[in-house]
């Protein structure tokens, strides 16, 4: 039986983790009462933290430096746009070779920066992270080769249309190798209402034949948690949409800089592409640089606004006047207080330990600090099942190694969650600059402000709420009503669903219900949500409609490689059950990730034989 670490003051009578909880919070409330502190009554800082203000930058690019690379970026960006897709291919081949000469290098790098010990499931992470880097390489130059022979990628279906008149693009698998590697999983697109197939398919790469187009610079201030980002941002904004790029590494990030210039030579050399370092002061300098004409940011809320209407109580006046600083076309992917919606089911034993198994794996890769990790956990109140869920996410998590706290605030952040919620259950050991992983249980769903609800945690915590119903059909209906009006964004969703109870039609109907309802730019069933993006096929980003006094999870889409105009939300579906020998537990994940790696390098049928059996046998 795993041990909770509790809150000083407070005792803990039992081991079990349900009874001991339900004790616990008993003993809270006590406490709150006596000395008439309201927990469920604090003020919340809502959407994503504030990071700029937290990180210092150890090397700056100069202005005068900033204001060469825009001179080579504009004199080169009318030359982009006109660049024959051959030359592109070509490029996109030097990219590929590149950066699997760096292929080491990189994930030594990033276990160095982020303190992740070789040999253990955060190393196996760092090889995915750069599977998926060497797939959206590939899946671009997949749509360019299907540019060059069709005028547009090749949609991998037949484009319907829902009873809503809302149309459904089928976006994977795509190949014969997805096919493979993802057996039995599916990707849509929903598009934005008004839609029709014709546009779909008219819009479609449309930058591509339009001979009148001219350049355009954009500027990527690119996310600091992951290394993927910068690239699936910069490429993005070269292949999808012809700008040519400055990208701002994220000072956390920053220690890629000399790998990604090496990786991505060719469009540098080519005066196609150019990296900035630093801080505030100099994304605040490139987002006001008169060269720059588009702006993306992965990062936070917070710094969207700060970027738009500026800081402070300026910045306060400035919003609330609707006089923005910046007139540019501005998008962002902000974060997300990212739900799961459990459905209840005829699950048994083993089909919770499958699920707790992958919930908890979620919840620790990369040390939390990601968008699309399960921060509010949404269970039917009578379900028979639901403590052994959280008992068996519990029991697994005690069983991590912790991770270094290495995003910047971290610490204090987390320090906010347990100060309104002293009941949190924490497991694991964690020293030094490691952080527990956290489950906050039985959120109230009527305490609509809460911290977990309002605030994107970005560490390794998440909380677990309970709504009643008098059916499941209902308890969806109130469970999207809930997730949809209370929680902080409209980036990512999960539904997970027993496929027994998706033989009940009513059930079927319900799901498929929610799946319409979701306001969410993604919505995975029995998936993790981050899989959606590393198809490259799937548009991510926030539900259409956000705008700058309001930006929540942000506008726009990127991975977005069959360059879709006006996607509304992407679905992606997995069976409930399935081979994933990325999990805690597993036992070859990094040789499973390094062969996913090679093999998205350069994939062939020779190599699968040896994945598969990799998968087999972990």
């Amino acid at each position: 039986m795993f041990k909770l670490r509790i809150a000083p003051g407070l005792k803990l009578q039992k081991t079990d983790l349900v009874t001991g909880y339900l004790l616990l919070s008993e003993e809270v409330l006590r406490m709150s009462n006596e000395t008439g502190i309201a927990l469920e009554k604090r003020s919340v800082s809502v959407g994503s933290p504030y990071f700029s203000e937290l990180i210092d930058a150890a090397q700056a690019t100069s202005r005068h430096e900033i204001d060469r690379l825009f001179n080579t970026l504009q004199a080169r960006k009318d030359e982009w746009v006109r660049l024959e897709i051959s030359e592109r291919l070509s490029i996109l081949d030097e990219i590929r070779k590149d950066l699997f000469k760096v292929k080491a290098r990189w994930v030594r790098a990033e276990l160095e920066a982020k303190g992740i010990p070789a040999q253990t499931l955060g190393e196996a992470e760092e090889w995915g992270h750069l599977a998926t880097v060497f797939r959206a390489v590939r899946e671009v130059q997949h749509s360019l080769v299907q540019i060059q022979k069709w005028g547009r990628p090749k949609i991998p279906g037949a484009i319907t249309t829902r009873i809503n008149e809302q149309v459904v693009v089928p976006v994977f698998p795509r190949s014969l190798f997805d096919r493979f590697l993802f057996f039995g999983v599916s990707g849509e697109v929903r598009m934005e209402p008004g839609v029709t197939v014709d546009e779909v398919i008219e819009a479609q790469a449309a930058a591509y034949r339009d001979s009148a187009r001219q350049g355009k610079v954009a500027c990527v201030l690119a996310g600091g948690n992951a290394s993927l980002l910068p690239v699936s941002d910069l490429l993005d904004r070269l292949f999808v949409k012809l700008q040519v790029v400055a990208v701002k590494l994220n000072p956390v990030n920053a220690h890629m800089g000399p790998i990604l210039e090496q990786g991505f030579r060719a469009l540098i050399d080519r005066g196609f592409l150019r990296f900035v370092y630093g801080g505030a002061e100099e994304g605040s300098y490139l987002c006001s640089h008169l060269a720059v004409e588009e702006l993306h940011l992965t990062g936070s809320d917070k710094t969207y606004e700060t970027i738009v209407f500026g800081s402070g109580p300026e910045g306060k006046r400035r919003k609330a006047e609707r006089n923005p600083l910046l007139s540019k076309r501005f998008t962002g992917e902000l974060g997300n207080v990212s739900p799961v919606i459990v459905v209840p089911g005829p699950w048994d034993q083993g089909d919770v330990k499958e699920q707790a198994k992958h919930l908890a794996t979620w919840l620790v890769v990369n040390a939390g600090f990601a968008c699309f990790y399960p921060r509010v956990i949404v269970n039917h109140k009578s379900w028979a099942l639901r403590y052994a869920l959280i008992d068996e996410i519990g029991r697994l998590l005690d069983g991590v190694p912790t991770r270094e706290a290495y995003y910047p605030g971290a610490r204090d952040r987390y320090k906010e969650y347990i100060a309104a919620h002293p009941e949190a259950l924490q497991f694991g050991t964690a020293t030094g600059g490691h952080l527990p992983w956290t489950v906050i249980a039985d959120v109230d769903p009527e305490t609509a402000n809460d911290i977990c609800f309002k605030r994107e945690a970005f560490c390794g915590l998440c909380a677990e709420t309970a709504i009643e119903a008098p059916s499941v059909a209902r308890f969806l209906d109130r469970a999207v009503k809930f997730v949809n009006e209370t929680l902080w964004g409209t980036l990512t969703a999960t539904l997970i669903v027993h496929p027994k109870s998706l033989e009940n039609p009513e059930i079927n109907a319900a799901v498929e219900h929610a799946i319409s309802e979701l306001r969410y730019g993604t919505v995975s069933v029995n998936m993790w949500p981050y899989y959606s993006a590393y198809f490259m096929t799937a548009p991510w980003g926030a539900f259409p409609g956000h705008d700058e006094y309001n930006i929540q999870s942000g506008t726009g889409k990127t991975f977005n490689v069959l360059m879709l105009e006006r996607p509304q939300k992407s679905v992606v579906r997995a069976p409930f059950k399935r081979l994933d020998p990325f999990t805690v537990g597993s036992r070859r994940p990094i040789e499973f990730t390094k062969k996913v790696a090679q093999f998205e390098a350069d994939p062939s049928w020779w190599k699968l034989p040896g994945l598969i059996f990799t998968v087999l046998r972990s």
